[in-house]
């Protein structure tokens, strides 16, 4: 069986943004090993999303479009918002949001058409995939809006923002391969969940990463504000100090 190019580089890509997603995720965040693996994480998952719409195009299987579609916005957006490093917008982040709201009405229209159809498919997809990957666009097109209207996000925010679109675009990656190509992997991994498990463990990594980065940044805002008010006491402990001892040594009467 021959496979084309496009192909061999959509199976590539999406292996290598597997295998560099997983590693990128366990890697500490900010540290140079992350960046770098990060970066091959976004090229690769750039590739895929980007071949996987032109393969769904090619082969007729116009169904697989918004996820692909979905995927290239996600990383895109999100490696965007870890590049800066201050609050501020551009017309990319426009364009980002116009992007997205065209994805939200492509699976919705296509989640209504496939529950309406008396085949109850469209595109060769049941109305979920097409509802979930609408709800998870609408929340980032919320995202997106909430970045317009404040001119830019930035501290707990931003590295919130960064990482539920990788972790989520991972979970696409992780997927494709595990579930819709689970006939590859030996039987034991199959009949074990395994395949299961490690398709929505970018999720479950995902939920674990943002509850240490909201309970971090609560945890920092906590122990600054104790450090403000034991530099105030102190401050006027050592003030009144300073007042005896300038009782003490003044005049006698």
């Amino acid at each position: 069986m021959s496979y084309s190019p496009t192909l061999l580089l959509h199976i590539a890509s999406g292996t290598l943004g597997m295998l560099s997603g997983f590693v990128a995720v366990f890697l500490r965040k900010g540290s140079r090993r992350h960046g770098m693996v990060g970066n091959v994480f976004v090229v690769s998952m750039l590739i895929l999303g980007a071949s996987g719409v032109y393969l769904a195009f090619a082969s007729s299987k116009i169904g697989n479009v918004p996820g692909g579609a979905l995927t290239f916005y996600l990383v895109a957006t999100a490696w965007m918002t870890a590049r800066r490093r201050d609050a501020e917008t551009s017309v990319f982040d426009w364009a980002a949001l116009l992007f997205s709201l065209a994805i939200a009405a492509v699976t919705v229209t296509w989640g209504i058409e496939a529950a309406r159809s008396s085949t109850g498919m469209q595109y060769g997809y049941p109305p979920g995939p097409y509802f979930f990957l609408g709800v998870v666009t609408v929340l980032a097109i919320v995202g997106d809006a909430r970045v317009l209207v404040r001119h830019g996000i930035s501290g707990t925010q931003r590295i919130a923002r960064h990482l539920w679109r990788m972790c989520f675009a991972l979970f696409v990656a992780a997927s494709s391969i595990f579930l819709a190509r689970a006939q590859v992997f030996p039987v034991f991994l199959q009949k074990t969940g395994a395949l299961v498990f490690l398709s929505v463990l970018p999720l479950l990594l995902m939920i674990f990463w943002l509850i240490r980065v909201r309970f971090e940044g609560a945890y920092r805002r906590m122990t600054m504000a104790a450090g403000e008010v034991y530099s105030l006491r102190a401050q006027g402990a050592a003030h009144a100090a300073a007042q005896m001892v300038a009782v003490e040594s003044g005049p006698k009467i």
